[in-house]
Parts: C-alpha cells; sequence; structure tokens
C-alpha cells in the first residue's frame, strides 16, 4: 500500500479517512505589455517648398491649397476669345442702330414722341449689348486652369454668379493631350486641354488655351516627376 492510501485518521465509527494532495495547477505569469504608439510620420517640408507655398497662398487666395503645395502655373485663356466677345457685341449694336434708318427708308411717317420713345428704347439696348458683353468677359476671365505640385485645378465660371472647382490628384491623372483645329488656332496658338484619369474614366477639358503644347508638355512632366517621386521642377 502507498503512502497517499495509508489512513491518515479515524471518524468517530472507526473508519479510515484518507488525504488526498490537490493537483497542483500550473499558472503561467501574465505580464502586462504595454504597446507605445509612434507618432504619424511628419512629412518633411523643405524651406524652399514652404516658401512656395507661402507665395502662392498670396498670390491665389482663392485656391484651397494643402500644407507644402504650390502652383507652378496659372493657364489663362487666350485673348482672341475676348476680341470674339466684343466682336459679336459691335456687330449687334450695328445691327440696332441700322434699325431707325430702315425704317426711315420705308417712307414710315413716325411722330416726334414716337421718335423719342425710340430713341430710348434704342440707347436701352446698346446699354444692354454693352452689359451683356462686359459680364461675358468677367466670366471667360475668371476660367481659369492652375497646375500645382500636387494636383491640376479647374476653376470653372459660367456666370457671375455660379462658379466650381474641379480638383484632380497628379497621381489619377492617366493622359494629358491638346488639341489645335482650324487655321485660326494655329496661327493665333491657342487650342483644348484634355486630361483623362485613372478608375472612373473622367474627361476634363479647359479651352481656349494659349500655347496649348506647352502647357501639356508642363503638365505630363510634372505628373511624370510626381508619380516617380523626382523633384518637379517650376
Amino acid at each position: 500500500m502507498n503512502e497517499d492510501e495509508k489512513p491518515v485518521a479515524y471518524d468517530t465509527q472507526g473508519r479510515p479517512l484518507y488525504y488526498r494532495a490537490e493537483p497542483k495547477v500550473e499558472t503561467n505569469n501574465i505580464q502586462n505589455v504595454h504597446v507605445v504608439k509612434d507618432n504619424p510620420t511628419t512629412i518633411h517640408i523643405s524651406e524652399e517648398i514652404a516658401q512656395k507655398h507661402i507665395a502662392s497662398k498670396k498670390q491665389y487666395p482663392s485656391l484651397n491649397l494643402s500644407e507644402g503645395e504650390y502652383v507652378i502655373t496659372s493657364v489663362k485663356r487666350h485673348p482672341l476669345g475676348l476680341i470674339t466677345i466684343w466682336l459679336s457685341a459691335i456687330g449687334v449694336s450695328i445691327v440696332i442702330l441700322i434699325m431707325p434708318m430702315v425704317f426711315q427708308s420705308s417712307g414710315l411717317v413716325v411722330a416726334s414722341q414716337a421718335k423719342l420713345f425710340g430713341s430710348l428704347i434704342l440707347i436701352a439696348l446698346l446699354v444692354f449689348v454693352v452689359l451683356i458683353a462686359a459680364v461675358a468677359t468677367m466670366v471667360y476671365q475668371y476660367n481659369k486652369f492652375y497646375i500645382t505640385n500636387e494636383s491640376v485645378i479647374q476653376h470653372i465660371q459660367t456666370t457671375l454668379f455660379s462658379q466650381n472647382d474641379q480638383i484632380v490628384s497628379l497621381g489619377n491623372i492617366e493622359d494629358a493631350s491638346y488639341r489645335q483645329v482650324g487655321l485660326l488656332q494655329t496661327i493665333f496658338g491657342y487650342g483644348a486641354i484634355r486630361l483623362s484619369t485613372q478608375g472612373d474614366e473622367t474627361t476634363y477639358k479647359f479651352t481656349w488655351v494659349s500655347s496649348p503644347k506647352k502647357q501639356v508638355d508642363l503638365l505630363n512632366n510634372t505628373v511624370e516627376a510626381f508619380k516617380n517621386g523626382r523633384p518637379i521642377e517650376s
């Protein structure tokens, strides 16, 4: 009989009592581990880029530039578009001025009061044409196309009270091209820029661009440098 099976005592009725050792339960030491998260990596912005960013913010206060983003070039519309607007206004004004002469040549007798009223209408129409041309000029000039070191920003102005910005990251630009059609565009050096993006295949177009080939070459070089992590020349 093993020692563990020998009675260690007896109860009041003489029955043996045995000792049973409780099995030892090994417990693993649990250590609290404190995980310290590293701070997010701070993007280093050189002094040169910081100065360019500040200068761009001052020059283009309406643009929402991110930290370290600066404008490489601002593409304006060609002046010929303004000439087209005002030539159209002049043409309409000439037609308005000729109308009284047509009535006179037809032999129509008009009372003096009617002549005065007609003159006032004539002046009002001419003022209206000039105002329309002035508004069209402002809307035309407000449309701009910006190339930054991070994105392309197109400011679209449709009326004096309707405008919006289209922003495309350089990394999302799949293709940038230009188009010049006809004799006038070739002679005067203007055309259209077309951008297409990856994924959703969205196409952006900016018309009446001065020197479109030069602007597209700059844009393509900027996109390539951005995607390859090379310094962007400005």
